[in-house]
């Protein structure tokens, strides 16, 4: 199959480790020129180094926790360079908890970090995407929208609010040739996934292994993902291919959530 990706621009956010670097990774070696998006510029430079042609590929350095900075430096960079033809929103997840324990600059922060500068970020793009006829805006969130996980009161919260959000930008942008879907993956093999079960382990006083055990037998394929298959869905989404799916939630969880 013919994604047709190549000369394509992306932005993609959270791009220095996990689902963020496979996708970058995976978009670049579809011809796809990527702008990287982090706040830490050492690994932004090291990621930058690995892209399979470093040639048109960038990168812009920028806390989420700033919003307003966000939004100078993209639109900056947008300004001086071209747009984009697709925008991938990744954004570390908030600390777990229980919901009751949750403090109101809990929700702040996590609605800061993921709406607010998922809109900045879609209102930056949009105009470039509707001149070319073609967009693509895919959200990585989490499964918790279709069903809620436990010890993770916030994360659950704000990534319901943000696929309602996604859904109903797919109804507004969508006669623009711009599709907006949401992904969401399972356990997959990252850092954020480590620091769960790091905590679960300490909390109930079993080893990390008998944790991670324990979760990979909720998966009907009985393994975690790796992040490089939660960026293949990412790539095809963002693909030509994929140009009449618009507003869904794709899990990518090996079957795991058991909702429909």
């Amino acid at each position: 199959m013919n994604l047709n990706l190549k000369n394509k621009n992306a932005l993609v956010c959270g791009s220095t480790q996990g689902i963020g670097k496979a996708t970058a990774m995976a978009l670049a070696a579809e011809g796809v020129n990527v702008t990287l998006v982090a706040r830490n510029e050492d690994k932004l430079k090291q990621v930058l180094a690995e892209l399979p042609s470093t040639e048109n590929h960038n990168y812009i350095v920028v806390d989420f926790s700033n919003p307003e900075k966000l939004k100078d430096k993209v639109s900056s960079y947008i300004n001086e360079n071209n747009g984009f033809h697709i925008l991938v929103n990744n954004t570390g997840g908030p600390k777990g908890g229980p919901v009751f324990s949750a403090t109101i600059e809990d929700f702040e922060n996590a609605f800061t970090q993921h709406l607010k500068c998922n809109h900045i970020l879609v209102q930056a793009v949009v105009p470039f995407m509707k001149s070319e006829g073609f967009g693509r805006i895919i959200n990585i969130i989490s499964t918790s929208v279709k069903q809620p996980l436990d010890g993770l009161g916030v994360s659950n919260t704000i990534r319901g609010a943000v696929a309602n959000w996604s859904k109903t930008l797919a109804n507004e942008l969508g006669s623009f040739g711009i599709t907006v879907n949401n992904v969401l993956p399972g356990a997959t093999e990252t850092e954020r996934l480590s620091e769960i079960i790091k905590n679960k382990s300490s909390k109930i006083g079993v080893s990390e292994e008998d944790v991670a055990n324990a979760m990979k037998n909720t998966v009907p394929a009985k393994r975690f993902a790796k992040p490089e298959e939660t960026a293949n869905a990412i790539t095809f989404l963002a693909s030509e291919a994929a140009s009449y799916i618009n507003g869904i939630n794709l899990p990518v969880d090996g079957g795991r959530t058991k909702s429909l």
